[in-house]
């Protein structure tokens, strides 16, 4: 059975840091791409970033400069350290086995159960 479990998340000033981590079994982590998603309130899905097996990256342009996405394939754990957070990072956050070049849809691929990030003074 393959599982995803998120933590890291919490309440941050704006202009802060955190970092989130996903650790994952009951797969081949290292032979698939990995990505976060996140889901503010009253929103849709929308990529955050994604890491294939190779190492090669993608960040939204919205988290570009702010955020890193990276992974751990000898602990089957997938990071993403954020600064410079803003308000409007506030969302729950989520990994998952899909690609951020696919239509976020929380019913395909794996999915965890996400971890709240609230950026607020």
């Amino acid at each position: 059975e393959v599982q995803l479990v998120e933590s890291g998340g919490g309440l941050v000033q704006p202009g802060g840091s955190l970092r989130l981590s996903c650790v994952t079994s009951g797969f081949t982590f290292s032979s698939f791409v990995v990505s976060w998603a996140r889901q503010a309130p009253g929103k849709g899905l929308e990529w955050v970033a994604g890491i294939w097996s190779d190492g090669s990256t993608y960040v939204a342009d919205a988290m570009k400069g702010r955020f890193t996405i990276s992974r751990d394939n000898a602990k089957s754990t997938l990071f993403l350290q954020m600064s410079s957070l803003k308000p409007e990072d506030t969302a729950v956050y989520y990994c998952t086995t899909e690609s951020p070049f696919n239509t976020p849809n929380r019913d395909l691929g794996s999915w965890g159960q996400g971890t709240q990030v609230t950026v607020s003074s």
